[in-house]
């Protein structure tokens, strides 16, 4: 459905922050894209929406594809059109807005009006708590109800594949796990395609049928979900276990220096 073939991205005309990254999402799959920060996952969710242009980047080789047609050329508004949509790290939601009225501006692209009503019912049925809020000014919302809310908006485009940015940062660990619950359940019921850029590796894979993992702007490993979850590499350095299943400090994962055979 998705296709990035050979991408490459500079700033400011001389930066250069991807340097060849091709990946897929098949349809209705869940992928994950993991890295540490500064790998380049949020510049290539960009490259995809295009949002790239809003802050001086482009993409200047490869092409990105969807449903075999080329959209990296294509303005942000018509990439949400044809079914794309990014959800910003963050939780960028209309702080002066009500959560209603930030829903509905999330269908803002579509000619369906007569449909809008149902859409944000069923946008209540997955996050109930929003509809408790449905009048509170969305500025005083918790940062897991944002978080919701943001996810929710999204929903209201009705999105064909949906780029999901850090959707566990700042959150509590049971907020984080309520959070993937109703992403997974959004991609079962609803067909939704997901790319899904996370630093919380287990949390990620546990949802995802396939990942990749970014470093200093290069795919450099991939595989099923399951094989990078028992993979001993990424045990250690994303999840901080050894191979005999001790955690590692911080102090030790952080001067970590990834193995020669990540590179073959």
């Amino acid at each position: 459905m998705l296709k990035l073939n050979n991408i490459e991205v500079i700033y400011n005309e001389v930066i250069l922050v991807l340097k060849g990254i091709s990946l897929e999402v098949p349809p209705g799959k869940i992928i994950s894209l993991l890295g540490a920060n500064g790998a380049g996952k949020t510049t290539t969710l960009k490259a995809i929406s295009g949002l790239l242009k809003e802050e001086n980047g482009e993409v200047v080789d490869g092409t990105i594809e969807f449903e075999g047609r080329e959209i990296h050329k294509q303005p942000a508004e018509a990439i949400v059109a044809n079914g794309i949509f990014q959800v910003m790290e963050g939780r960028r939601v209309f702080v002066h807005l009500t959560v209603e009225e930030n829903l509905r501006a999330g269908a803002f692209t579509r000619k369906d009006k007569g449909n809008i009503r149902s859409d944000i019912e069923k946008v209540y049925g997955y996050f109930p708590r929003l509809q408790d809020l449905q009048h509170r000014i969305s500025g005083y919302l918790s940062g897991g109800e944002q978080q919701m809310l943001a996810i929710g908006r999204a929903l209201m485009a009705r999105p064909r594949v949906m780029l999901l940015d850090e959707p566990s940062l700042g959150l509590a660990p049971l907020l984080v796990q309520e959070i993937f619950n109703i992403i997974r359940k959004i991609n079962q019921e609803e067909g939704v395609s997901i790319l899904l850029v996370e630093q919380n590796a287990m949390a990620a894979l546990n949802i995802a049928t396939f990942g990749y993992i970014m470093e200093n702007g290069r795919i450099v490993m991939d595989g099923p979900a399951e094989q990078l979850r028992e993979n001993p590499d990424v045990k250690e350095f994303y999840l901080g276990l050894t191979e005999f299943g001790d955690q590692k400090g911080f102090r030790n994962i952080k001067h970590y220096k990834r193995r020669k055979r990540w590179l073959s």
